[in-house]
């Protein structure tokens, strides 16, 4: 690998790692080993990295289908955890083209919670000057589902009546935002607590599921939506169907309930069974971090059209309290993790 002159790069890092499946408790702080970059990879030094619930999931190996998609059945097949990450590149692996070491990167890893992390060049992008890595750091996985929820999966057009289930959380934060950059007219389903934020970021009705199910607010004239993103995964399909007017969609991206073996997924199967019998067209939310769509979210970054949520950042040995956090609930957007305080050109 080769490595920039001005930069020395330790042996050894800070990283959060784990053993056994569990909860919070499972993680700890510990020293190991610097990564080596292999072909067609890079080593960034992390600067931020961004917490969702998909880490959850790794941590606690819930639901027990993931483990099935080679994340190691009795135990993480990987020791380290975090996803979405911002930083500085400090070696480059053979074959690497179109970056070099220094350059300001944001995009996701394997193992993100850690002074430094490997992983291959092509899931990572140029960041962009003026906008703070803590912002990128949040972007990646929440920013892609919401995206392709509302364009892909949903096929958002202008005018549209538009409701996000979930939306004081990271996914929802970024759908209403999209969704408003759109051209759409946005209702926000969420807690009194988070009415605010999603007021903020564009939404023009508020729906506080702890006073009102989303029935009872039909049933008061709320006009039915043209594009449901049920994202919490609560509301039954008769319920989301009773909200969304014939010919509109429903989009189903998991949510935390459900049985241990399938967890939200279940929710979504039903979902899809259901489709070739209703008048709506019910859609399971399939989400990845491609290149050209962080690009997208990134463009909207600079303009000002999207913000990350993030509710607070935390230092690298708070990811435990940062995960327990995420799992009650109550976070408004996004969780970041503050890895390194050393100045960044591109902020």
């Amino acid at each position: 690998m080769s490595e920039p002159t001005d930069v020395t790069i330790p042996t050894w890092m800070r990283a959060i790692v784990q053993d056994e499946y569990g909860d919070a408790e499972m993680l700890r702080t510990e020293q190991v080993p610097v990564p080596s970059p292999g072909p067609g990879e890079v080593l960034v030094r992390v600067h931020a990295a961004g917490i969702d619930m998909g880490v959850w999931h790794l941590m606690t190996g819930r639901p027990l289908l993931l483990r099935l998609f080679g994340f190691g059945l009795q135990r993480p097949k990987l020791r380290g955890r975090g996803r979405d990450l911002a930083g500085t590149i400090v070696a480059l692996g053979a074959g690497v083209e179109g970056l070099q070491a220094g350059d300001v990167v944001f995009g996701t890893a394997d193992a993100a919670f850690a002074d430094h992390a490997v992983t291959r060049a092509d899931r990572l992008l140029a960041a962009p000057r003026g906008v703070p890595l803590s912002q990128l750091a949040a972007l990646p996985t929440s920013g892609s589902a919401a995206l392709h929820g509302l364009r892909d999966a949903g096929r958002l057009q202008r005018g549209q009546r538009v409701l996000v289930i979930g939306a004081g959380g990271g996914v929802g934060s970024f759908a209403i935002q999209l969704a408003v950059a759109a051209g759409a007219h946005v209702t926000a389903v969420c807690s009194a607590a988070k009415a605010g934020l999603a007021r903020s970021l564009g939404a023009e009705a508020v729906i506080d599921y702890r006073s009102e199910t989303l029935s009872q607010a039909i049933a008061r004239g709320v006009e039915r939506f043209d594009l449901v993103l049920e994202i919490a995964g609560e509301r039954t399909i008769r319920e989301l169907r009773a909200a969304t007017v014939p010919g509109g969609a429903i989009v189903l991206a998991g949510g935390e309930g459900g049985g241990s073996m399938l967890g939200g997924v279940a929710h979504q199967l039903r979902g899809v069974l259901t489709a070739p019998f209703v008048r709506q067209r019910i859609v399971m939310l399939v989400s990845a971090e491609r290149p050209t769509d962080l690009a997208e979210l990134a463009a909207h970054l600079v303009a000002g059209t999207v913000v990350s949520a993030v509710d607070a950042e935390l230092p690298l040995e708070r990811v435990p309290d940062a995960l327990r956090r995420l799992a009650r609930g109550g976070i408004a957007g996004k969780l970041v993790i503050r890895v390194s305080d050393d100045p960044v050109d591109a902020e």
